[in-house]
C-alpha cells in the first residue's frame, strides 16, 4: 500500500483540507498507516497533478485561504484497482519486542517501564477508537450499525485498532508482570 491509497480512502469520508486530513490519520488512521502532515501534503499536491483528487480554494475571512480537497473519478478508479489487488501480509516491527527478547542479558527494570508507558499508551489509543466508534454509530448497537450502515469501512478499520490496542495493552501488562516477578525471586536468591 502506498500513501497515496491511504489519503485517497480519507478522502471518502468526504472533502477535507489537509490539516483535517492529518487529524483523521492520527485519529481513524493510525492505527494502520502513520503519516507526518509534511508527508500529506506532498502527496495532496501529487495526487491533484495526477488527477486523482481535485483541490478548491476557501477564502476565509480572518484566516489564510484553504485549500479543500475531494476524490475525483479517476482517483475512485485507483482505489478500485488497489482493492483489487493483492494484499502483502502485515508484519510487526517494534523495538519494544527487541528489548523483551534481549531482556535476559539487559536492564529488566528499563524494559518493565516500557511496557507499562505502552500499556498506558494503548489504553489512550482504546479510549480513543471507543469514542470514534460510537460517533460513528449514533444510537444504533454495533451489529445494527454493521448491518445497515452507510459506510462501515472506516468503522470496520476502528474495530481492527480496538483490538490490537487490546492485545497490547494485555500483552504488556503480563509481560511486565511476569519480569517483575523474575526480578523479585532473583532478588530473593
Amino acid at each position: 500500500m502506498a500513501l497515496r491509497h491511504a489519503v485517497l480512502a480519507a478522502l471518502l469520508d468526504g472533502e477535507s483540507s489537509g490539516y483535517e486530513l492529518a487529524k483523521t490519520f492520527d485519529a481513524g488512521m493510525a492505527n494502520f498507516w502513520h503519516a507526518l502532515p509534511q508527508q500529506l501534503y506532498l502527496e495532496l499536491t501529487k495526487l491533484e497533478k495526477d488527477g486523482l483528487i481535485q483541490g478548491r480554494a476557501v477564502i476565509q475571512e480572518t484566516r489564510p485561504t484553504k485549500r479543500l480537497f475531494s476524490v475525483t473519478n479517476a482517483g475512485l478508479a485507483e482505489l478500485e484497482r488497489f482493492a483489487e489487488s493483492s494484499a502483502k501480509p502485515a508484519f510487526i516491527r517494534d523495538d519494544l519486542l527487541i528489548k523483551v527478547r534481549a531482556v535476559d542479558s539487559a536492564s529488566a527494570k528499563a524494559v518493565i517501564e516500557q511496557l507499562e508507558e505502552r500499556a498506558l499508551i494503548a489504553a489512550a489509543k482504546i479510549d480513543i477508537f471507543e469514542r470514534y466508534m460510537e460517533r460513528q454509530r449514533g444510537d444504533a448497537d454495533e451489529q445494527a450499525f454493521l448491518n445497515s450502515g452507510d459506510r462501515i469501512g472506516p468503522y470496520l478499520t476502528c474495530l481492527r485498532g480496538l483490538r490490537y490496542e487490546q492485545e497490547t495493552a494485555d500483552w504488556c501488562r503480563q509481560t511486565a508482570q511476569i519480569l517483575r516477578e523474575r526480578c523479585a525471586a532473583n532478588a530473593d536468591t
